[in-house]
């Protein structure tokens, strides 16, 4: 199965992992004040100072093989939780920490948003691994029982509608 990147253009082999550019509430600071008050990369987003997120992966099984599908996406982690990780980013022996799912994902009824986490550590420069929490959430039950090769191409062509992300 290939696919062509819409960042690089150039086709590549497997499924595309998703990811999501920055939290939901990047979003909520008017664009005019985002220079000032938030400090972000891809990886880690600091907004006004006072609310902090990290970004990982969630990995889902793909049902029959050995693959996962990937949505990259942000959680919440207090203050001490995100200086400890800017501190030791790349170790595995930080953690695990909780956070709440700081992105909505369009494409899951009822809204991602506040989904509790944990995120993994793994260090060797990848980014966490995010564990959803137990509940009967349909984002919760893909991460849990897998995907079909089917599912995961229907998430990321809907992608483009925007049914990823509401941002």
């Amino acid at each position: 199965m290939t696919y062509r990147c819409e960042t690089c253009g150039q086709t590549h082999d497997g499924l595309p992992d998703l990811g999501f550019r920055w939290p939901d509430p990047y979003f909520d600071v008017p664009e005019s004040e985002r220079a000032t008050r938030v400090k972000g990369n891809s990886d880690t987003c600091a907004i006004d100072d006072e609310a902090f997120y990290i970004r990982g992966v969630i990995l889902m099984p793909l049902v029959g093989t050995s693959d996962h599908f990937g949505l990259g996406v942000w959680v919440s982690q207090k203050r001490e939780n995100f200086q400890t990780y800017l501190d030791n980013y790349d170790t595995a022996e930080i953690g695990p920490f909780f956070g709440w799912l700081s992105n909505s994902i369009a494409f899951y009824e009822p809204d991602t948003w506040a989904m509790k986490t944990r995120a993994h550590f793994q260090g060797r420069k990848q980014r966490p691994l995010i564990e959803l929490a137990p509940c009967d959430h349909p984002l919760y039950l893909d991460y849990s029982q897998g995907v079909t090769l089917e599912r995961a191409w229907s998430i990321a062509h809907a992608r483009k509608s925007p049914a990823v992300g509401r941002r």
